[in-house]
């Protein structure tokens, strides 16, 4: 069995390799390790193996385990279903919420973090395959939903999220990636140059998402194996 520091080095290496093959920058994208339901102390070890940038999906679990390795250990991003009465808790211990697809949701995070004197760095996911099972915003909502979070004050409209199904062959994927890409240019060109991240891109497929575009790219099961 591999461990984590072999793990994270061989990521980072097919992570050079894809972007350099295609003409980018390897240090344009991101990797950030998903580390939903393992403990503390694993998590402590990828740290402690360079993996600055760590991805939660639920916020008790998120908020015992970061209580625990300190909010400036990493740069901790919320990846998974945010509900709004969570928000304050998403907005004191996270740096970047991927996850915002509504105007109710960002407001309430804009709120919470007036309230300390933040701004929010944060997403808009997009359900990019119309799946019933998954959250975000649709395709035809998401210029019209990124104006209205550049609205407000406390929160910095990052980029674009999406999740798009699974499939055997990463490639199949790749069409949603570029659907992904092709909105957020579309935004850009409404004049919201500032939207530069794509999120998107997992174990098994962000090799085509950083083909398609992706500056960052959430790996969970390829770091740290099966979930516990």
């Amino acid at each position: 069995m591999t461990s984590i520091k072999e793990n994270i080095s061989t990521i980072r290496e097919q992570i050079t390799r894809t972007a350099l093959a295609c003409g980018r920058d390897p240090e344009t994208i991101t990797l950030i390790g998903v580390s939903k339901r393992k403990s503390a102390d694993t998590v402590s070890k990828a740290i402690a193996e360079g993996s600055s940038h760590l991805g939660e999906n639920y916020i008790q679990e998120a908020v015992d385990k970061i209580d625990i390795l300190g909010k400036d250990s990493a740069c901790w991003h919320f990846i998974g279903h945010l509900q709004s009465n969570k928000a304050r808790f998403a907005v004191q211990y996270f740096d970047y919420i991927h996850t915002v697809d509504t105007v109710k949701l960002a407001r309430e995070i804009n709120k919470q973090a007036a309230k300390i004197g933040k701004v929010q760095k944060i997403f808009l996911q997009v359900n990019i395959a119309q799946e019933d099972t998954k959250s975000g915003a649709g395709e035809q909502e998401a210029i019209s939903l990124a104006r209205k979070f550049c609205l407000f004050e406390n929160l910095s409209l990052e980029g674009l999220m999406c999740m798009p199904p699974f499939f055997d062959d990463p490639q199949e994927a790749r069409i949603y990636f570029k659907k992904l890409r092709l909105i957020q240019k579309q935004i850009q060109a409404t004049g919201m140059e500032t939207l530069v991240h794509l999120s998107m891109g997992m174990s098994n497929d962000f090799h085509v998402a950083i083909e398609e575009g992706a500056t960052m790219v959430r790996v969970g099961t390829a770091i740290f194996g099966s979930r516990d």
